[in-house]
């Protein structure tokens, strides 16, 4: 074998060791982000998981806000990423436990009977003003640790997102609380963009995160801020009045 051969050889043997060197180190990191964010979410490989969705207000009690629809397609692609498979139920025929399957919860607590409860046990420190005629400036206001969090119609927008669990195994819920559809939205959008950076700062743990989405009317779900870690006083519950 004479010299340009050899070097042939090396150059060949060079290019495809690399190249499996490579393709393993490609392999190993993409199903070690796989493997972060089934445990994130509470989705193994071919588990169930549960997605609960409200009605939409002024509709009837089966209509779906098609920004809700939107929400729905939002965690979806989440959702077949990590190769698990969903159960679409409405709000008020979802009779699961609390950690059984994993759960997506979409909708405030004035269209969603199942966010009232999720609210209620796990969340006693947020209460949300329900009821209030329209044009109230109190309506829908979401109060934590004693602030009042407005919607102004078509510029701000308040949604909850929170990861609940009572640990010990059991498969997380997801929480989106908005005061709007296009809140809701929002929120499960931040989810998609964020579950990584969450991930890496929360684990597998409980947060509960207020967004406020700005300016609605000419940006829709797309502009929105991170306005706080609440998790401290949302897990608190209220002082009973005197």
């Amino acid at each position: 074998m004479n010299d340009d051969v050899r070097n042939i050889v090396l150059g060949v043997i060079a290019t495809a060791f690399s190249g499996g060197l490579g393709w393993f180190s490609r392999t190993y990191l993409w199903r070690r982000a796989l493997r972060r964010k089934q445990a994130f979410f509470g989705l193994p490989t071919g588990s169930d998981c549960l997605f609960v969705v409200n009605r939409q207000m002024g509709g009837t009690d089966s209509s779906l806000h098609r920004n809700d629809a939107f929400a729905l397609l939002e965690i979806s692609s989440l959702i077949k990423d990590c190769g698990a498979n969903v159960q679409i139920v409405t709000h008020d025929a979802a009779r699961q436990g609390f950690g059984e399957r994993a759960e997506f919860c979409v909708g405030g607590p004035t269209s969603n009977v199942r966010t009232t409860a999720h609210l209620a046990s796990m969340l006693p420190g947020v209460q949300t003003d329900v009821g209030l005629p329209s044009g109230h400036p109190d309506r829908a206001a979401i109060r934590i640790g004693g602030e009042a969090y407005r919607w102004v119609k078509g510029q701000v927008e308040y949604v909850l997102l929170a990861r609940l669990t009572t640990g010990q195994g059991s498969r997380p819920v997801f929480l989106l609380s908005g005061q709007t559809a296009n809140s809701n939205q929002a929120g499960a959008r931040y989810l998609a963009r964020h579950h990584q950076r969450l991930a890496r700062k929360y684990g597998n743990t409980s947060f509960c995160l207020l967004l406020k989405v700005i300016n609605s009317d000419a940006y829709g779900p797309d502009v929105t801020e991170l306005v706080a870690d609440v998790t401290g006083p949302a897990r608190t519950p209220e002082p009973a009045a005197a």
